[in-house]
């Protein structure tokens, strides 16, 4: 009877498939007057009378294996909901964080689609991620089907992780069921992506020029006739002196994205469900042409399943099973897109034509790629990703026992699978020649072929996950008890690498009297035997904290302007395990052979290759959190402030005093101390004013790393010791401006670098001995702190809401090198508008780059402060205008709320580098700023 209620019910949301997975008990259908309405936050947003600008947040905080009240939590976490979430558009989930957690500094090295190159840095380290308390890196998912990101800083909140918890915690928690009334809400967005930046390479007269020029300056005849010259300015002559715009011709301005979600949530007090399917499209920004039956272009899409259920089985049984299916379809020109972006960046010009005058596609002797041809005629690459994930759990309720007992049980099966398959081919390419008298040859480069068709297996990943808890929730009178144990077991088999297991036991026990005075200690002790020496994989991880709720004494009563006033200590020990397999055991490796004898018959043998670690241990962190919690002015203000001090130690690291003397190489050590410390504020003020209402939330972060030792090599002076110096500093020479004149030259201190010219960088001569060398170089990038920042502030009036993310960085250096920075590497090498300001004679005064030469320089393209610039920005990362119509209008065509809305993502940077993104430095494939209009309909 339960299972014919349940489809009876699941027909009207097209979900009857669910039904096959769980017997719901025939009290799904029914609900209970109080179950049927909705909360207050839900209603007054059906009702159009708030919107996602008002930030009501829940008093909760998800965290590892539980949820916990703020006003008692002690450890230091930041979170944020959907509706910060979905604002920034971007693929990756990892993207929409940006700016929105003080503690957590994102970055983007690429805009690729499917690609997008983000990294996460949670107090300097990076943290690991999990998916409804599961460690995976489950960054390609939608923001909507996203209740909360969680942020985990502190040994207190990651002790449960043992092993794992050194560099923090990402806790991603699903949407789940509701009890009420079915909702449906379907979203669809489409809209433009256009770069950020593309640099800007010379035209062929300029380029020719200026290689005219480095070659002069390297006492070198010129390349390029005063006839040629002339041809490039004029374009008279386009297959002999062609002159192209690369980015023109493979690049579009502009390209579409879109993407559609539709979920449905419902359910009693006894069964809930929760269902959303998400579909994304990103087409690449490469031209294509109509003379393929296939994709060339740099292709993403995305299809996505996602669903939650939980079921009462009885009074103190709950059943829940999620459900992620996941695929991914990716493509990319037969070329590759990294190889083709680096042509399109690196190829001069006047390389060659695209098309010579027969239609044949153009090369020349030191350029055989020709870029249009790689975009449209190399063939193409199609990538597939699967990846499929079921969580199961069971709690019972054991008040019988004793109340406030309980047991839960959980597993979690995930298969992750990326294909990629080869569909490229080689594309004859000719260059075009005419003899004195008219003849026309042609000189072919690359021969045609048949074209590839094969798939391999990139990467393959299979996760099992087993948890078990035991937990007691108990009140007496002002006194509360929360108490949790926990076994679980993790085994993964990734790719090729050994499988392995992060096996063992935690908990957790909390005590507050009338959450006035807090305590809370955490544990574990796990570890995996697979990576480490017999007996020395496991390892017990402490963490306690205290707290103390001034704004609940009796003293406090008079102060009316302040609701809450928390203070807050934290101080543990967590782990990182970084080994790889079996670095603890001595192996020897099969050699070419040793020869005896006057015959030199050889004999097959065996040799060290890298001594073991017998002594292997994981990395460990000592971490120290400090905090206070604040409401003030009826909660219209809140504040939270950290300061935190951590010190990781027994870092795996190579020996710098190695000796040479037995032949062979040493094993990492656990040697290395590093510390990180700073403070971090979150700041929120809300308030309305007649039917406005706003809000303002800045967040603050500053960081500043220490490497405390490390086993350096023997260094002369000090100034070039890393020992006390940010973790990851860069070190090189001090520039001195450029050399003037040849006196110049001969006053200073010599290099070994040879024909040091007028225009080239004088470097300081640190240690006075009159020659320019390796006991010269020193830390060469900021030593200040790390400032990093985000300003998130909205309004709301009349069913308008308006919203904006600002986000940027502070005393971050970057170091420029390469073929975009540097010109003509290579054999001729590329050139761009920034050379135009190199140094001559006439422009020695205002001069930004030294003297032009013909490939590399061994004095200029050196790691110098002349290459250093200010990373420092400041970005308006996401800006949403919306319109809520009015609820007696949507009534009308039943509908419960109706919202339409544009968005934009990094629409705008702000920083001191003209010609480059301050994320996106190296050029590799651009960033994308977002355009979008959308509409978001409920049910």
């Amino acid at each position: 009877m339960g299972i014919i209620v349940c489809k009876q019910h699941l027909r009207k949301v097209h979900i009857a498939t669910l039904c096959l997975l769980l017997a719901v008990p025939a009290g799904f259908a029914k609900s209970s007057a109080a179950t049927r309405n909705t909360t207050l936050k839900d209603s007054l947003k059906l009702s159009g009378k708030i919107t996602d600008t008002t930030r009501l947040t829940p008093g909760t905080f998800n965290v590892l294996y539980s949820k916990q009240p703020k006003s008692t939590n002690l450890g230091a976490v930041s979170e944020i909901y959907t509706e910060d979430l979905r604002k920034t558009t971007v693929s990756p989930l990892y993207g929409t964080f940006t700016g929105r957690l003080a503690g957590l500094l994102t970055s983007q090295s690429s805009g690729e689609p499917g690609n997008d190159g983000f990294t996460l840095s949670l107090r300097g380290q990076t943290p690991l991620v999990l998916l409804d308390g599961v460690p995976q890196s489950f960054s390609s998912i939608n923001p909507e089907q996203v209740e909360s990101v969680t942020v985990l800083k502190d040994a207190l909140a990651t002790a449960m992780l043992g092993i794992r918890g050194a560099n923090g915690a990402i806790l991603i928690t699903s949407k789940k069921g509701h009890a009420g009334a079915q909702r449906i809400s379907f979203t669809a967005l489409a809209g433009i992506s256009q770069p950020t930046h593309l640099p800007d390479p010379l035209d062929a007269y300029n380029y020719s020029l200026l290689y005219n020029e480095a070659l002069a300056n390297d006492g070198r005849p010129a390349f390029f006739t005063p006839e040629a010259l002339d041809a490039y300015r004029s374009g008279s002559n386009p297959i002999r002196y062609p002159n192209v715009d690369w980015k023109k011709e493979a690049l579009k301005k502009q390209s579409a994205y879109s993407r559609y979600n539709l979920e449905m949530s419902g359910g009693s007090v006894t069964a809930k469900y929760y269902v959303s399917m998400d579909y994304l499209n990103q087409p690449g920004t490469f031209k294509t042409t109509d003379e393929n039956v296939y994709n060339t272009n740099s292709d993403y899409k995305r299809y996505i399943l996602r669903s939650n259920v939980s079921v009462d089985l009885s009074k103190n049984i709950t059943t829940t099973l999620g459900l992620i299916g996941r695929l991914q379809d990716s493509n990319e020109p037969g070329a590759t897109t990294s190889t083709l972006y680096d042509n399109i960046i690196n190829t001069p010009a006047n390389a060659y034509p695209i098309f010579n005058s027969d239609g044949s596609y153009g090369a020349s002797q030191n350029y055989r790629s020709n870029v249009f041809a790689q975009t449209n005629s190399s063939g193409y690459r199609p990538g597939l990703t699967r990846d499929f994930r079921i969580d199961l759990a069971l709690k019972g309720k054991l008040d019988a026992l004793t109340e406030g007992l309980w047991v839960k049980t959980s597993a979690t099966i995930n298969s992750y699978l990326v294909q990629s398959f080869n569909r490229s081919k080689s594309v004859p390419l000719f260059r075009e020649d005419i003899d004195a008298g008219g003849m026309t040859s042609y000189f072919p480069f690359n021969n045609p072929g048949d074209q590839a068709n094969s798939v391999s297996t990139t990467s393959q990943n299979r996760v099992f996950y087993l948890e078990a808890a035991l937990g007691y929730d108990k009140s007496i009178g002002k006194n509360n008890l929360a108490a949790q144990l926990l076994f679980n077991n993790d085994f993964r088999h990734i790719n090729r690498d050994l499988p392995y297991n992060v096996r063992g036991i935690s908990g957790k026990g909390s005590y507050n009297y009338d959450e006035k005075y807090l305590a809370e200690v955490a544990f574990s002790y796990n570890g995996t035997k697979e990576r480490y020496p017999s007996g020395e994989g496991f390892g017990f991880f402490p963490a306690v904290g205290l707290g103390w709720n001034i704004s609940k004494e009796q003293f406090m009563g008079d102060i009316n302007w302040l609701e809450n006033l928390k203070l807050r200590t934290t101080y543990g020990r967590v782990g990182n395990f970084t080994a790889t397999d079996y670095i603890y055991n001595q192996y020897y490796n099969s050699t070419g052979g040793y020869s005896f004898g006057d015959t030199h018959n050889s004999v097959d043998g065996i040799a060290l290759n890298t001594l073991a670690n017998p002594y292997l241990t994981w990395e460990k962190a000592d971490k120290f959190n400090i905090g206070l919690d604040a409401s003030l002015f009826k909660n219209t203000l809140s504040l939270s402030a950290d300061y935190f001090n951590d010190k990781y130690f027994d870092l795996l690291q190579s020996m710098g005093n190695n000796s040479a003397i037995n032949g062979v190489g040493y094993a990492d050590r656990n040697i290395g101390i590093s510390r990180y410390k700073g403070f971090e504020f979150d700041l929120t003020y809300a308030n309305k004013k007649g039917q406005l209402t706003y809000f303002l939330a800045p967040n603050l972060s500053i960081l500043q790393s220490e490497v405390v030792f490390q086993d350096e090599v023997f260094r002369r002076y000090s100034y070039q010791q890393r020992t006390g110096m940010p973790v990851g500093q860069r070190f090189g020479y001090i520039a001195d401006g450029l050399y003037q004149n040849q006196a110049e030259i001969d006053n200073s201190a010599t290099t070994s670098a040879t024909g040091i010219r007028p225009g080239d960088i004088r470097y300081l001569d640190l240690n006075d001995d009159g020659v320019i060398d390796v006991n010269d170089q020193t830390a060469i990038t900021t030593t200040r702190p790390l400032v990093y920042y985000g300003l998130n502030l909205g309004m709301n009036w009349k069913g308008i809401d308006l919203s904006a993310l600002l986000q940027g960085v502070h005393n971050r250096d970057i170091y420029l090198n390469g073929s975009s920075v540097w010109a003509f590497q290579g054999l001729q090498g590329q050139a761009f508008e920034h050379h135009l300001n190199r140094w001559t004679p006439e422009t020695a005064a205002t001069a930004s780059y030294p003297r032009l030469s013909a490939g590399e320089s061994l004095n200029n393209n050196v790691a110098s402060t002349y290459w250093i610039r200010s990373g420092n920005y400041l970005r308006l990362k996401s800006v949403e205008l919306g319109y809520t119509l009015p609820a007696s209008l949507v009534k009308k065509v039943k509908l419960a709320g109706a919202r339409i809305f544009i968005n934009g993502t990094n629409l705008l940077t702000f920083s001191g580098l003209d010609d480059t993104d301050p994320e996106n430095y190296n050029n590799s494939y651009p960033i994308q700023k977002m355009i979008n209009a959308g509409i978001n309909v409920k049910f």
